[in-house]
């Protein structure tokens, strides 16, 4: 027999993933909302980093059954109520209780309706997500995969598509529908293993800040090159250093130079 579950605190997610977007740490989120570390991982995880489809409870339409209303079906339910007298207390079609019975209940809920996880469910159902062009042409996610494996970034990618296929814009791509394949993993179309190939190899995807919000590096003011003292220029005095860098494509090589005497 299958397993029930875990009941899934959609509120508290949600308020989870709304403090990341207010700037707060998943530490410090986790903290605040009284639940572990690893619970905030495992949410983060499941979808690369990205935030859940899912709708804010109230944002959704009035015509889906909430949690409140779900509770209520499952306490009258288990008072031995008929599917119209329960619909009647609702204000509801007796369709929908009946539909809601029938689509949100499994053999292992040991015979009854569990109102929590039939919202989980529905909510899940809700969501319908469409499938995505890489889920869809294979052509196209062969492509776009041996882009990847040769370390080209999405923003490459997304250049070269339009390229390679200029007649047929259906194949063209954002890169950030690229980085959403990635890090959704098998949802977008892309295996999440890719993400190694990129310049970050991050695999989990990080809230960018905005220019204005980024802390400075150093602390300390640089000293402009062309303040430095003149004996500097003269390379007699010990001590002094001087450094040369080269770059080439993804590869920077840098050199010391100390000069002990003259």
């Amino acid at each position: 027999m299958a397993r029930r579950g875990r009941k899934r605190r959609l509120e508290l997610e949600a308020e989870y993933w709304r403090l990341l977007a207010a700037g707060v740490g998943s530490v410090e989120a986790c903290r605040q909302l009284g639940i572990g570390r690893k619970t905030g991982y495992r949410w983060r995880a499941e979808n690369g980093g990205l935030p859940p489809d899912y709708l804010p409870e109230a944002s959704r339409s009035g015509r889906y059954l909430s949690l409140s209303e779900r509770r209520r079906i499952a306490s009258l339910r288990g008072r031995g109520l008929a599917i119209r007298e329960i619909a009647g207390l609702l204000g509801r079609a007796p369709s929908t209780v009946s539909r809601e019975l029938r689509r949100n209940s499994r053999p292992h809920d040991y015979g009854r309706y569990d109102a929590d996880l039939a919202h989980h469910r529905g909510r899940e159902r809700a969501g319908r997500p469409r499938r995505s062009k890489l889920s869809t042409d294979s052509e196209l996610k062969a492509e776009v995969q041996s882009k990847l494996d040769v370390e080209w970034s999405p923003e490459q990618i997304a250049a070269h598509l339009k390229t390679r296929w200029p007649d047929h814009p259906e194949r063209h791509l954002c890169h950030e529908t690229i980085y959403r394949a990635l890090y959704q993993g098998a949802k977008g179309g892309l295996s999440r293993t890719l993400t190694r190939k990129l310049r970050t190899s991050r695999p989990l995807r990080k809230k960018r800040r905005r220019s204005d919000q980024r802390m400075p590096r150093f602390v300390a003011p640089a000293v402009l090159i062309d303040r430095r003292p003149s004996i500097v220029e003269l390379r007699e005095r010990l001590g002094d250093w001087e450094g040369d860098r080269a770059t080439r494509s993804c590869t920077n090589l840098s050199g010391l130079t100390d000069w002990r005497d003259g």
